[in-house]
């Protein structure tokens, strides 16, 4: 008889049994937790336990490094009567102790004192540009003088520098021509050395009278001749050894009259070339130089 099982019968399932639960597995969570109590409750009772000496020794020390008392555990010790003898702690909601509070008068005083200080600074670098621009001036009239020109150019010092004033008509150019006359060359060419050796920045400005300029001529306006004019002074001037990264050119027309149109001599005055010897100073303190000019003595100066 075969022992192999009958094809249309299953074969019984081995039957398992169900896992026991574990109902002491709490006892693990309470055992730790009562573990960390305990641990706790140590370090509270150690910390809790203070040796009032060594205390007493610790605030000392603090006290001398910040300056203010440690007012905790006082006791009967010799040594905590370092802390009763210590200093009042200062109020820190007033914020400045009364004796180091700084009232407005001192305030208004400092700034007085203060501005005075500027002020003088300011009239001591005004005086200082001031004195070498006259100067220069003076070294410029010295080489026209030479030239044998010396009533060729006028002076004046302004809040820009010092201004040389070239008359333009008879000197420089003829009328409506950009070209220079020989005259105008020779004066360009002796003021070239001194305007070299200055270390100020040039500027050539270029200015016309109030008539206009021929109709169907050379030029539209005075605005084109007035320029054409100034490039042409600088040209002579780079040509004769000032340095171009020092100079440059502007055209005005008759924008900025020297005198006004109703004076007699404005069609010749005020048709001009102007070199500008521009100050090195502060705008605060070239504001002063006008003033220098007409003589009177800046505020910060006086005594």
């Amino acid at each position: 008889m075969s022992s192999k099982p009958h094809p249309g019968r299953r074969r019984a399932k081995k039957h398992e049994e169900e896992e026991h639960e574990n109902h002491e597995r709490w006892l693990v969570s309470y055992a730790d937790m009562v573990t960390l109590l305990m641990c706790l409750f140590i370090v509270l009772f150690a910390i809790s336990q203070v040796d009032k000496a060594k205390f007493a020794a610790l605030s000392h020390g603090l006290t001398q490094s910040f300056g203010a008392p440690i007012n905790a555990l006082p006791g009967t010790t010799p040594e905590a009567d370092v802390i009763d003898g210590l200093p009042a702690p200062v109020n820190i909601a007033q914020g400045i102790a009364p004796q180091q509070k700084v009232g407005q008068g001192e305030v208004d005083q400092a700034a007085a004192q203060a501005a005075a200080q500027r002020a003088r600074q300011v009239a001591a670098e005004a005086q200082h540009a001031y004195d070498e621009l006259k100067k220069a001036q003076a070294r410029i009239e010295a080489a026209l003088t030479t030239a044998g020109f010396p009533d060729a150019a006028r002076f004046q010092i302004d809040e820009r520098g010092l201004v040389v004033h070239i008359v333009a008509d008879a000197v420089l150019f003829d009328a409506e021509k950009a070209a220079l006359r020989p005259e105008g060359r020779k004066i360009l060419t002796a003021v070239a050395p001194t305007l070299k050796n200055l270390p100020n920045e040039l500027r050539v400005e270029g200015h016309a009278n109030h008539l206009p300029v021929t109709p169907g001529g050379p030029w539209p306006s005075n605005w084109e001749l007035s320029a054409y004019r100034a490039t042409t002074v600088l040209r002579a001037l780079t040509d004769s050894g000032v340095p171009e990264k020092r100079i440059s050119a502007a055209g005005y027309a008759d924008t900025r009259p020297l005198v006004p149109i109703t004076d007699p001599a404005a069609i010749t005055t005020n048709r001009r070339v102007d070199v500008v010897v521009l100050s090195t100073a502060s705008a605060e303190a070239n504001e002063k130089l006008p003033a220098l000019a007409a003589g009177r003595v800046l505020e910060g100066t006086q005594k």
